[in-house]
């Protein structure tokens, strides 16, 4: 695929290969770590605007960045109230980053219920509310968006019109429906359809495992970049296969993934976290099914460790 820098509202990225938000896996460590084997943005986890306005500590810790990370600092906020996401937006905590994206996408009943996420495809008005106040901010504005609630309810042309009218900068689209959650084909041609219709960056989202998905989505949907999901929970050395660039030492990198979350997490969360990344990574090799069940047993850091190195020789 054709890479190229994205130009966000006069912020300019490396590469158009992006690293998804995920909720429970975008940590700071996870974050640098792709960048490093060449994402062009990366973004946090989803934080919830209310959190930040109530000073939930767990909600800051999420908003963590590291000294010695160099890409754009990229945040996702959610929430379904444009007075608390304008309070967000503007608050202290956001103030390190420079770039802030609205989840208007995430499938979560317990998130769509409560009005917020995907819910806000089924309501422009205040869509267009909350983006608008979050340019409020003076910062950048992404939204990330699916292209409808089902099949029968496809809203992705109207709904980036509304993104690009409100203010935003950049939209990422998800190609599938919010009844699919990750199942599916992507809908290329809705996506397709989004490009035209704007003048901002799209984003096309879904479906990346491999360089080859990656083209292909470029190719099937004229977008101006891709970003990569559930791929890089399972391989964040995906980046340097689109990329291009030079594949690391998997062992030697996932062990120092290990050592870094352990540093900045302490041991508890390092067990509990690299215990499930490890399992991600050892998935469909040989063994992995013994290999998965042998590492959730382990009980100390130093156990993992000794089992991510024996895993790992199967990746």
């Amino acid at each position: 695929m054709q890479l190229k820098a994205i130009d966000i509202g006069g912020l300019r990225t490396p590469n158009n290969v992006f690293l998804a938000p995920l909720a429970g896996y975008t940590n700071a460590v996870f974050r640098d770590m792709c960048f490093d084997l060449g994402a062009g943005l990366t973004f946090t986890e989803m934080v919830s605007a209310k959190g930040l306005c109530y000073n939930s500590k767990n909600t800051e810790e999420l908003l963590y960045i590291t000294p010695s990370y160099g890409g754009i600092k990229a945040v996702q906020l959610f929430g379904g109230d444009p007075e608390f996401m304008e309070r967000a937006a503007c608050s202290e905590h956001i103030a390190p980053f420079e770039l802030i994206d609205i989840n208007m996408g995430c499938p979560v009943p317990k998130i769509y219920n409560n009005g917020e996420g995907s819910a806000l495809l089924n309501d422009l008005p205040r869509a267009a509310k909350i983006i608008r106040a979050c340019k409020n901010s003076g910062k950048r504005v992404s939204v990330k968006f699916r292209i409808g609630l089902s099949l029968d309810k496809i809203v992705a042309e109207d709904f980036a019109k509304m993104c690009e009218d409100s203010g935003a900068d950049m939209i990422t689209v998800h190609g599938r429906t919010r009844d699919k959650i990750y199942a599916g084909e992507v809908n290329y041609a809705e996506v397709e359809r989004v490009k035209c219709a704007v003048h901002i960056p799209v984003i096309a989202n879904g479906g990346i495992f491999c360089r080859e998905d990656a083209e292909n989505l470029m190719e099937r949907t004229g977008a101006d970049g891709v970003m990569v999901a559930r791929g890089a929970m399972y391989s964040p050395w995906i980046f340097a296969e689109i990329t291009g660039g030079p594949q690391p030492d998997r062992r030697a990198l996932v062990l120092k993934q290990l050592d870094d979350t352990l540093a900045l997490f302490g041991e508890r969360f390092a067990l509990v976290f690299m215990r499930k990344m490890a399992a991600f990574y050892t998935k469909g090799k040989r063994n992995s099914s013994a290999l998965r069940e042998q590492l959730f047993m382990c009980d100390s850091v130093e156990k993992l460790r000794e089992m991510i190195e024996l895993s790992l020789i199967h990746i």
